[in-house]
């Protein structure tokens, strides 16, 4: 595997290799990322892997500082995982004039769920995005379904700006108890890393209900808070939306996902189900 920093190497690189697919990281990688490789290594002949902890898309008072850096064990997973190229651009080389002056700016749907809570920070995950796809030009990038927003958003941007690039989803990884895995993770202490999987759980309950015919998806996601907020966790949202698009879900809506956001302690997890209510 070549490890390679700047714009130029990758640059260089990508013109000697066709049939490329991309999994931009911010490292501190696990199984889920693996996931993506794997997936990756299915869709085109060779592999790359960015690790890079994006300024962009932390807000104040956000994690940036404390974010793991794990490179020397996240560029040992990729080798054993088989990937061909990863590209580790440190600040000064992705973001030049400190500032970045011209910004990717999705929709209005930034500002809702995750980004009510999180202002700028798809604007943020748009504009790395489209840098590295600029940079990179795959053919093939695998994003996973647990950041669900940022998937919508970044396969909205990729339509919109004709960014010859396929996205392919990716199931989100989960541990034996349900729980979906993140970096952030290992921020829980014990009796929360036990608790955790109840967001999941929550989840589930209101997808099996509404499977069940309920349609008062506000009282069932109002339920859903409620319980969660009982149990200690501070809510950001549980909310039943469209698959796919995230608009506000219908009754007659075939294809829904329900996600929520919640504080565990100083831990911010996020999660979401896809069902179906096809007969």
């Amino acid at each position: 595997m070549q490890i390679i920093r700047t714009i130029e190497e990758i640059r260089q690189w990508r013109r000697s290799h066709d049939s490329v697919a991309f999994v931009p990281t911010m490292g501190n990688l696990h199984a889920g990322h693996l996931a993506l490789v794997a997936q990756a290594k299915q869709a085109e002949r060779h592999t790359v892997v960015s690790i890079f902890v994006n300024r962009l898309q932390f807000g104040q008072g956000e994690d940036f500082g404390r974010y793991p850096r794990t490179l020397e064990a996240d560029a040992e997973k990729l080798r054993a995982a088989g990937v061909d190229a990863l590209f580790v651009p440190d600040e000064a080389e992705l973001y030049p004039r400190v500032a970045q002056q011209y910004q990717v700016e999705p929709p209005n749907l930034q500002n809702e769920l995750c980004g009510a809570f999180r202002p700028g920070h798809f604007r943020g995950v748009a504009t790395v995005v489209c840098k590295l796809f600029n940079i990179v030009q795959p053919d093939t990038a695998c994003f996973g379904k647990k950041d669900y927003q940022q998937l919508v958003v970044i396969q909205g941007m990729v339509d919109d700006l004709n960014i010859p690039v396929r996205i392919i989803p990716v199931d989100t990884g989960r541990a034996t108890d349900g729980l979906a895995l993140s970096s952030r993770n290992q921020y829980l202490k014990p009796e929360e890393r036990a608790e955790a999987p109840q967001l999941y759980r929550s989840l589930q309950a209101v997808a099996d209900t509404v499977r069940g015919g309920s349609r008062d998806y506000a009282a069932l996601e109002e339920q859903a808070r409620r319980g969660l907020a009982s149990r200690g966790w501070q809510v950001d949202y549980i909310e039943i939306r469209a698959a796919g698009s995230l608009n506000t879900a219908r009754v007659g809506d075939k294809q829904l996902v329900v996600l929520g956001a919640a504080r565990l302690g100083g831990t911010r997890l996020i999660d979401n189900i896809e069902f179906s209510l096809e007969d």
